[in-house]
């Protein structure tokens, strides 16, 4: 396997992550429809799923847990770190495209980096 194998794999699944990511946004939460649907309480899942999404982009869980990550990765040394970076990708990624970028900016910069370190 050569060295820029896992490089295109990692760019190829972040860019379909964001894809979802974006799909999630507006085919859930911007979506008119849901509104009337998810007028009674626990009619669909996808009405559950929309206000624990809601309440996770409201507290900004994903954007900090992208950046706590991210600084650990930087902090452990080894494949360790590069696969919390990684992981910091998974947060903060989505964390950009549902309304937290002030934050998920720094984590992703910071996990991008530590990936191509």
């Amino acid at each position: 396997m050569g060295r820029t194998l896992p490089g295109a794999l990692l760019l190829m699944f972040v860019g379909l992550w964001l894809a979802a990511s974006y799909g999630v946004r507006y085919g859930l939460m911007e979506d008119g429809q849901w509104v009337g649907l998810c007028t009674q309480p626990a009619a669909y899942w996808q009405c559950e799923f929309r206000a624990l999404l809601g309440l996770g982009i409201h507290h900004q869980v994903l954007a900090w847990v992208g950046l706590a990550l991210a600084a650990l990765g930087w902090l452990l040394k080894g494949r360790t770190g590069k696969w919390l970076a990684g992981i910091a990708l998974l947060f903060a990624v989505p964390a950009l495209v549902l309304y937290t970028a002030s934050i998920a900016v720094f984590a992703l910069v910071l996990a991008g980096l530590r990936l191509v370190r």
